[in-house]
């Protein structure tokens, strides 16, 4: 237990966080096929459940790996107790879930906020894009206050959409998650 602790460093360790429902493990699904498997024909989406507790994905990037932490939605009060463990958080919102907006921008401007993450790379992922009842990028950058929330943040952020669903900007997450190991 004490190597495998030595041998896992704050470097390898990315947090996956959002609310509840944001589509994290379909996320995490498709992108460990993706980093195993390669960018063939995706299958359609695998089942989920909502996660309650933690999931540990390992993602091979090029030469390197990476863990990738997903906590449920419903743990975020005890978000921070993983805080300290990575270098860097995946932030994902349901860019179809009007109600569920303002909660997340809270929610990541708390994330923003903790001091263990202060040098954290960021991903704001804005999710479930293929839905027919969603809000422009723009209209959802300027809900969250995102160029405020850029120009405040200690930490480098980067913003993405997506569709965890169809597959559409997984490679752009795996090529974000690729430059941040070459740090």
């Amino acid at each position: 237990m004490l190597c495998w602790k030595k041998a896992m460093s704050r470097k390898e360790m990315c947090l996956l966080l959002g609310a509840t429902s944001v589509g994290k493990t379909l996320l995490l699904k498709r992108l460990q096929k993706l980093s195993f498997h390669g960018f063939g024909e995706l299958e359609s989406p695998p089942s989920t459940l909502p996660t309650v507790g933690t999931n540990l994905t390992d993602l091979r990037l090029k030469k390197k790996k990476i863990t990738v932490r997903e906590l449920g939605g419903c743990m975020g009060p005890i978000w921070p107790c993983y805080y300290k463990d990575c270098s860097s958080v995946i932030f994902m919102v349901d860019s179809a879930n009007i109600a569920q907006i303002s909660s997340s921008c809270i929610q990541l401007l708390s994330v923003l906020s903790a001091e263990p993450l202060r040098n954290a790379s960021v991903l704001i992922l804005f999710n479930k894009r293929d839905m027919p009842c969603i809000m422009s990028l723009m209209e959802i950058k300027s809900l969250f206050r995102m160029d405020d929330i850029v120009a405040s943040a200690t930490q480098p952020i980067t913003t993405l959409e997506l569709s965890a669903r169809s597959g559409e900007g997984l490679q752009e997450v795996l090529s974000w998650l690729e430059s941040i190991m070459i740090k």
